[in-house]
């Protein structure tokens, strides 16, 4: 399947963005100098951006309290977090302590077969997910992970940064209609822009969910792994393709 250019889009009638964060809005794992500039332009523009991340609640609670931004998903769509302090729980887990102690068991299981895996530092702050390094894991390893998460029962992602294990039905795109539904319900989906670069965005790039969707250049890497792809995409990697992709929102 190849990927539309994205000066080819049709984007005058965007009014929010849904973007992954690492990857997409960083530049070498650190967010640059424009990159806040790039967002009150946005917001001045009546654009609303909606960070949607695997990244754990307490890494993201941050980030929406001093960022120019409509909320934030983290955990792959665990949990929505408002800039007013308000978390809602996404996935359905009626014990989560209970909840924690059995992810952390089911980490246990994988690394008894990969010993060399480790977990991530921020699986402190997370209240529905379990993560651990990509690393160098290779495409048959992720694989044979994935499978062992099926058979435990799980769900399991992973992005150019971290490897998820979580519950069955979370992901992004779950995550992402439900926070519109209860919280945008004035914008529609063909008002919505879903953006990323690696596979736990893939769920956000089914058009059969979200019609209008771009990758930065990035998501090449991972092309002839992903079911669905973006519909679009921007000739830069990582911030700098989202800065492309601003611009041309900012054009209309």
């Amino acid at each position: 399947m190849s990927l539309l250019n994205l000066n080819q889009a049709d984007l005058s009638d965007i009014r929010l963005i849904a973007s992954d964060v690492d990857g997409t809005l960083t530049q070498n794992g650190k967010f640059s100098s424009n990159f806040i500039s790039t967002l009150l332009d946005l917001q001045s523009a009546g654009i609303k951006v909606l960070l949607v991340t695997g990244r754990s609640a307490g890494w993201v609670s941050t980030l929406v309290n001093y960022l120019p931004v409509a909320g934030a998903i983290s955990e792959n769509g665990g949990l929505f977090l408002q800039p007013n302090g308000q978390q809602d729980l996404l996935s359905s887990i009626p014990n989560l302590s209970r909840h924690r102690i059995l992810l952390e068991n089911t980490f246990h299981h994988i690394k008894q077969k990969f010993p060399n895996l480790q977990t991530s530092s921020d699986n402190q702050f997370r209240i529905t997910d379990w993560t651990f390094d990509v690393n160098d894991l290779s495409t048959d390893e992720i694989q044979a992970i994935s499978s062992l998460c099926d058979q435990m029962g799980w769900s399991f992602t992973y992005s150019n940064v971290q490897c998820h294990i979580k519950p069955l039905h979370q992901d992004k795109a779950t995550g992402l209609d439900t926070v519109l539904k209860n919280h945008f319900p004035e914008i529609n989906l063909q008002q919505v822009l879903t953006v990323g670069d690696s596979p736990n965005d893939e769920t956000m790039f089914d058009a059969t969910k979200f019609p209008i969707s771009v990758g930065v250049a990035n998501i090449h890497h991972y092309q002839d792994k992903m079911l669905h792809l973006p519909q679009y995409v921007t000739r830069a990697s990582e911030f700098a393709g989202f800065s492309e992709l601003a611009k041309l929102l900012l054009q209309k």
